[in-house]
């Protein structure tokens, strides 16, 4: 029989503890809490970090909750023979899903004062939210709390034009230069004198190359680490309104003419010009990876889709009697396209069809909620959805400020409108009522 020591503990309990690391208790506890999430819940907690991804994996809790999800019932032996990288395409299949109909069904509405002048484009992506152009500041939000968390101010110089950011940088456009500003507060802007090429009118980067389009009709492409300008690419005889860049290292490009231009990043060879019917100027573009579409919104409120493996249009269709500003879509979505313009109305879209599936516009008719969150005051307000034949110049303004750019999360929507204002739209699946 084992001896007790003097504060009480068996010898037994001591080996026993001495055995057990302090990992395995949060282990546990990490098992029982994961066990309480819903499936969508427990696949964000996968992306957290290595050990929770390792947790998850090995206790099958992925496969159990998607095959209950899908109405059947599943064994510890059948979790075995599934694999983790087909169960992951069908959570992917499951979640896109998932967010299609969510962009169908009710809508909140939350907006905040971002800017003190006006923010006319915004990013997404990471839990995060850029903003800026308009004034000479950009802004990094946190997606969760709306807290500013990073603001940049521009040097005395041109104002900004286009921008996007990854985990370590932003980099913007500003005239006929690009400003870098990392992450840990460094700076640089190149080149070294401003007006050494025409003026830029977008930018698009994929590292370690910057690309921009200008006024001359010419793509120019930068070494962001040497900073100087690798290539000249011409694009088009108009100016180059938009660009989209591929992973197969292929620039798209729109012009204020009505054609789109497909060149070599690298090889500088143009590969194909494309053009719709319709002859009004691109606005903007762009490319899904996934099922190798490319979209485009013209002056004349055109959306128009190609298949680039063909180099052959799929459809065109004219969503909205104004400009078309912005066309976005969940990176890995191939079913539902969202566009936003000059009429103020949210449009979604079928990626396979052009059909307009629904517009959503702002409820004006409630008074709005407000609450704070950190220094920020949220408004908070419903959306509603109008149908093709409503009288859009009825709706009142304020219901449908400019949409001038959007970007696409998981059923969530972000919108800028050359205003004060960020707005976020968020999408819920409407729950079916069981007798």
């Amino acid at each position: 029989m084992d001896g007790t020591t003097a504060d009480g503990q068996s010898q037994a309990q001591k080996r026993m503890s001495s055995r057990v690391p302090a990992t395995s208790l949060a282990h546990d506890i990490l098992c029982m809490i994961f066990v309480l999430l819903d499936l969508f819940d427990l696949v964000r907690c996968s992306a957290v970090c290595k050990s929770w991804n390792k947790i998850i994996n090995k206790s099958k809790l992925l496969q159990i909750l998607y095959h209950k999800q899908q109405g059947g019932s599943i064994g510890r032996s059948s979790t075995s023979h599934c694999s983790e990288k087909s169960l992951k395409v069908c959570i992917e299949q499951l979640a896109m899903e998932h967010h299609r109909l969510s962009l169908q069904g009710l809508i909140d509405i939350e907006q905040w004062k971002g800017h003190s002048v006006r923010a006319g484009q915004c990013r997404m992506k990471m839990g995060l939210i850029l903003t800026g152009v308009g004034d000479k500041v950009v802004r990094l939000w946190s997606l969760e709390s709306y807290k500013c968390l990073e603001e940049h101010f521009l040097p005395n110089l041109a104002p900004l034009v286009d921008f996007d950011f990854d985990e370590n940088k932003i980099v913007g456009l500003i005239g006929t230069r690009i400003c870098i500003w990392r992450r840990n507060g460094k700076r640089s802007i190149f080149p070294s004198r401003e007006g050494t090429f025409m003026k830029g009118l977008c930018m698009r980067y994929i590292d370690p190359e910057a690309v921009v389009g200008c006024e001359d009709g010419t793509a120019r492409v930068f070494d962001m680490y040497s900073r100087k300008c690798s290539r000249i690419i011409r694009m088009h005889s108009g100016p180059v309104r938009c660009l989209a860049l591929s992973d197969d290292q292929c620039i798209i490009s729109g012009s204020s003419l009505g054609s789109i231009t497909i060149s070599g990043l690298s090889s500088d060879q143009q590969i194909a010009k494309l053009r719709s019917t319709d002859s009004t100027g691109i606005r903007t573009l762009c490319f899904n990876p996934r099922s190798h579409l490319v979209f485009a919104g013209s002056t004349a409120g055109y959306a128009s889709c190609w298949d680039l493996r063909t180099m052959r249009p799929l459809w065109e269709n004219r969503i909205s009697p104004n400009v078309i500003y912005s066309m976005q879509h969940l990176c890995s979505d191939t079913s539902t396209l969202v566009a936003g313009g000059i009429d103020g109305v949210l449009r979604i879209l079928d990626q396979n069809t052009g059909k307009v599936v629904s517009g959503c516009v702002m409820d004006d008719s409630p008074a709005p909620t407000s609450s704070q969150k950190t220094d920020s005051i949220i408004e908070r307000k419903k959306g509603r959805r109008i149908t093709e034949d409503t009288l859009i110049d009825s709706i009142p303004k304020s219901s449908r400020p400019p949409i001038t750019c959007l970007a696409v999360g998981m059923q969530k929507v972000v919108t800028t409108h050359n205003g004060k204002y960020i707005r976020m739209w968020k999408f819920h699946k409407e729950q079916t009522l069981q007798a």
